[in-house]
């Protein structure tokens, strides 16, 4: 595993041709992208996108998104490519969208999980938009993490979680979204958000008009999209979601029961804990909760209490990663 320094805004072209090159012959790159860190592979490649799997401990039916270069390449690995999905794509791409769509024949079925349908975005981040455009491949890439672990949103995190099983990470330091795009399904008459992100449903009905919502899935049965699990971006502590009131007395029996007890508070003040204060704004509370969950996990506490955040629906994907990171194995 080497990890090279990149410049997040002016890549270096050297860097990014040598990443390509990895990319081309099958092996595997992290690399950023403005929500978390990716595990690249050729997602034409089957024997490449396995050794996604492998590094990651990920199951088989769990599909991966493609991430291109541009809206046109995405036809690269769609087989339709609708009004809606123009519309979405001239809306917000490049950036956290994902869209899942009919795939081509010529994308290998580990990519989808054997499904018949492809996720597919084009990223918002100069570092990934440059490799993409040098390698000229569809980059299957999951986040560049351990499976149902915390996601990764610097190199240190990708390189702590997975190691030597990544030939190559670039690193240019934080993501600025946070979590993982929003997924939307139009593989139906009527589109389907799969995963929430910080477009929120309210942005993507102002541009097709209404959605519906899935929910999470638990059965180990092949998802139409990543971040379908019933546990995930889950930290080795407990966490546990309290309402401001109820702190103090859960903070009490976490100490008669000997826990190292760490915190993520917006407003709420506990002494005598570990306590990484989050911002009180949606999205800067997404471009700051995987690194208050590494911080707290590399502090060793064994609980971590997580003031409840709005209800609002800007907070849809937010509230999405803790409820699912708070559930038990």
């Amino acid at each position: 595993m080497e990890l090279v320094a990149i410049d997040p805004l002016n890549p270096d072209p050297a860097v990014i041709a040598r990443a390509a090159a990895l990319l081309k012959a099958g092996r595997l790159v992290a690399f950023p992208t403005e929500t978390v860190y990716g595990l690249g592979a050729n997602a034409l490649d089957a024997s490449a996108v396995e050794r996604i799997y492998e590094a990651k401990g990920r199951p088989a039916y769990n599909p991966v998104i493609v991430h291109v270069a541009t809206a046109a390449r995405a036809l690269d690995v769609v087989q339709e490519w609708p009004e809606l999905a123009e519309r979405l794509a001239r809306a917000f791409w490049p950036g956290p969208l994902t869209m899942v769509l009919p795939r081509r024949a010529s994308v290998p079925d580990i990519v989808s999980a054997g499904l018949g349908s492809v996720a597919v975005r084009v990223p918002a981040h100069p570092v990934a938009l440059a490799l993409l455009a040098a390698c000229g491949l569809p980059v299957a890439a999951p986040s560049a993490n351990r499976s149902m672990l915390i996601s990764p949103t610097t190199g240190a995190h990708v390189a702590k979680s997975l190691g030597d099983a990544v030939d190559l990470i670039l690193d240019a330091g934080p993501t600025t979204v946070g979590i993982e795009s929003t997924v939307i399904d139009l593989t139906s008459d009527r589109p389907t958000m799969l995963r929430p992100g910080m477009i929120a449903v309210p942005d993507i009905e102002a541009i097709i008009g209404p959605i519906d919502v899935a929910t999470h899935a638990t059965a180990a049965s092949s998802r139409p999209s990543p971040g379908m699990m019933d546990r995930h971006y889950s930290p080795r502590g407990r966490l546990v979601i309290v309402g401001a009131g109820e702190l103090p007395d859960l903070v009490r029996r976490e100490r008669e029961a000997g826990s190292r007890i760490g915190a993520m508070l917006i407003e709420t003040t506990v002494r005598n804990i570990t306590v990484v204060r989050m911002p009180a704004d949606a999205a800067g509370y997404a471009a700051e909760l995987y690194r208050a969950l590494h911080n707290l996990d590399d502090a060793a506490c064994s609980v971590i209490l997580v003031e409840r955040v709005p209800s609002s629906i800007e907070w849809f994907g937010v509230r999405d990663r803790l409820e699912r990171a708070s559930r038990s194995a």
